[in-house]
């Protein structure tokens, strides 16, 4: 059992026990953390409480958190669109919603349940137990390609791939206001933000972070626009966009908190996956088609 001990800062005042915990403690969910306020394992000066309870400024909150135990995943027959596969790697075009890997409180219903069952065990395993076959990510809410590899031999090439930037990775997103260049790059390094700990900043001392953007379409009070990677930053074109002053459409993290018209996160699809095979030398590209929602928005909005 491990014992992490926080006294509550001034501006954190007046919030949520849970929520300041996840702030706090940025590994595990928030769901998990109020099963461990319930469970006693949370006390707020000495006092066993709700999850809901309102903070104060110096209270003593200590969170007891269980050894770490890793969970059996299980296999799911969760439909997966593919768009491309061979004995060594697939493509999948990953919907809306769906989380890529299991992560501390939420075990099922990702991407790797529903590879697990398609591809019956036959996964890399460089990542451990809970990335089985996952070499990047995508978010949540973001749609699109992404590769995922069977075998450590192709994982290892992706993943070298993935660190020369020679995997060419397009975007598709529509962006807030009316964005006055076609084109252009963002060249600004990335990193954790310095107070609120799940969001990512633009930050001196972070990663080099290098997006190149092509305005395809303005729409009303909207752009369409293309985004290419040469790096793989965590939130990098929402951090970069938002930090031109046009967020994404429906990102509540890094834009506007309204969701307008509820696209229920961030409109960005990543469409455009080329790489070499691992094992033939081929080059391979991929296209996701972009989804009904987006489409539909698009229509909306010209």
């Amino acid at each position: 059992m491990e014992t992490l001990r926080f006294q509550v800062p001034m501006e954190m005042e007046g919030e949520r026990l849970d929520v300041c915990i996840n702030e706090w403690i940025d590994t595990v969910s928030r769901s998990y953390l109020q099963k461990l306020i319930k469970e006693g394992n949370v006390t707020v000066n000495g006092k066993s409480v709700k999850p809901s309870l309102s903070l104060k400024t110096d209270d003593e909150v200590i969170v007891c958190l269980p050894e770490a135990v890793e969970p059996e995943i299980k296999a799911e027959d969760i439909p997966l669109d593919i768009l491309y596969e061979d004995k060594d790697v697939l493509v999948v075009n990953k919907p809306k919603g769906m989380v890529v890997h299991p992560a501390a409180g939420h075990y099922e219903g990702t991407l790797v349940n529903a590879l697990m069952y398609h591809c019956k065990g036959d996964l890399s395993g460089i990542n451990g137990v809970m990335r089985p076959g996952i070499v990047h990510r995508i978010d949540r809410d973001t749609t699109g390609s992404l590769i995922v590899c069977k075998n450590d031999f192709a994982h290892q090439s992706i993943a070298a791939q993935l660190k020369e930037h020679s995997i060419k990775r397009v975007y598709k997103a529509i962006i807030t206001g009316n964005f006055p260049d076609e084109e252009g790059t963002v060249n600004a390094p990335i990193g954790r933000h310095p107070t609120e700990r799940k969001k990512m900043a633009i930050n001196p001392n972070g990663r080099e972070a290098i997006t190149h953007y092509k305005i395809l379409e303005p729409l009303k009070g909207y752009a369409y626009a293309q985004f290419q990677l040469e790096t793989g930053r965590t939130h990098q074109i929402r951090v970069h966009m938002a930090s031109k002053g046009h967020p994404l459409l429906g990102d509540t993290v890094y834009g506007s908190s309204k969701d307008p018209y509820h696209t229920n996160g961030q409109v960005l699809h990543a469409q455009t996956l080329g790489f070499i095979h691992p094992r033939s030398g081929e080059y391979i590209e991929v296209n996701a088609p972009l989804p009904q929602y987006f489409e539909e928005l698009l229509v909306k909005l010209r």
